[in-house]
């Protein structure tokens, strides 16, 4: 007997890779968590995505363990401190960006721009109403739509799927920039919210961007979201979540940040475990070192070096000599895969060791 596959429609037989997001079952964590953040494109817990904060609140951010069945891993904020009364150019955001060349697939500025489907699991004590938007910034007018979903129930595992058009007049620089964000509203004040939701995309109107948005995730100490199973592809309906290896996500995720220490430490720790060490035989000898990244990166990353018995930035340290025999590291040649540290006129003999990082997020 002959079997029937029924495909829905707008929904093909990809074999491919389906899921546009890098590490969205948040299983690679790579800068550890963090307390106490208040900036603007904050980086911590499950490594690729950022909290943006303008003037709202106090923040935490981990991987979590607590997350739906098939998954071990969520993205995770805490409110530390509140702020239930917000300004109007106040907004707090949860953002995934990509570089444009990863993006021309969908075909956007003609008049096959195809529509998108994102889905994710979210989870929090906060119900209500809350907004996504895909916003364009290639190449000069920034476009952008907006949809919205629900939480209604608290502290359950809910799942989402949102599809939005394609932009048939404003592509993307094919090139390593950012180009298209996704972000996801957790708070705004009503520079934001005061307009018409930009259902279908528009030249940018801030107003437009986060209408209907009726909770405000900072009001209260006791306000958490998790979110994890993050994917986007290409078409009209959500397909199952596209798991891969940890290996690969690590790789794909070193792209953009690296590190010297091992997965469980955060960079700036005090860790010997993972750092790099020459030997210097005698003084006023020149250092250099070129060292080879892990994986070839975005774009030539900031460098950040530190003493491993001590984790002060910016130095290299002797073994076991903590700060009293630190040198500084400065960065002369830089380049997608190696770079060279150079120091002049070592003062001491022994071994000289560092541990760093490396960022190139967009």
């Amino acid at each position: 007997m002959a079997l029937t596959t029924v495909r829905p429609q707008g929904m093909g037989f990809n074999t491919g890779r389906r899921n546009m997001v890098i590490n969205g079952a948040m299983q690679v964590a790579q800068r550890g968590d963090v307390t106490g953040k208040t900036g603007d494109n904050t980086y911590g817990g499950p490594d690729h995505f950022s909290l943006r904060i303008s003037s709202i609140g106090t923040w935490s951010i981990s991987q979590s363990s607590t997350a739906p069945d098939g998954f071990a891993n969520s993205y995770k904020i805490d409110c530390t401190t509140a702020d239930a009364s917000l300004a109007a150019s106040d907004r707090l955001m949860f953002t995934y960006r990509f570089e444009g060349q990863d993006v021309q697939q969908l075909k956007y500025g003609t008049a096959s721009a195809k529509s998108v489907t994102l889905s994710f699991y979210v989870r929090s004590n906060k119900t209500g109403t809350y907004v996504v938007d895909l916003f364009n910034h290639d190449p000069s007018t920034d476009r952008h739509c907006a949809k919205t979903y629900t939480i209604s129930s608290a502290d359950t595992w809910e799942y989402k799927t949102i599809t939005f058009a394609g932009d048939t007049s404003q592509g993307f620089d094919d090139d390593n920039g950012r180009s298209l964000d996704i972000n996801w509203f957790l708070g705004a004040g009503t520079d934001f919210t005061s307009g018409t939701l930009a259902t279908s995309f528009a030249d940018l109107v801030n107003a437009n961007r986060a209408a209907g948005l009726s909770v405000n995730l900072a009001d209260s100490t006791d306000n958490e979201w998790l979110i994890t199973g993050i994917q986007l592809e290409v078409g009209e309906n959500a397909s199952d979540f596209e798991h891969r290896s940890y290996g690969e996500e690590l790789s794909l995720c070193q792209r953009y940040y690296q590190k010297s220490y091992t997965d469980s430490v955060a960079a700036g720790s005090v860790s010997q475990l993972g750092a790099h060490m020459v030997y210097i035989p005698a003084t006023g000898n020149t250092f250099r070192y070129t060292l080879v990244f892990e994986d070839q990166m975005r774009a030539n990353p900031t460098a950040t070096f530190y003493v491993p018995e001590t984790g002060t930035s910016g130095f290299g340290g002797y073994e076991a000599s903590g700060d009293t025999n630190k040198e500084s590291i400065s960065t002369t040649f830089l380049n997608n895969k190696s770079y060279l540290l150079y120091n002049t006129g070592m003062g001491y003999t022994g071994s000289f060791y560092w541990q760093y990082q490396l960022d190139a997020e967009l």
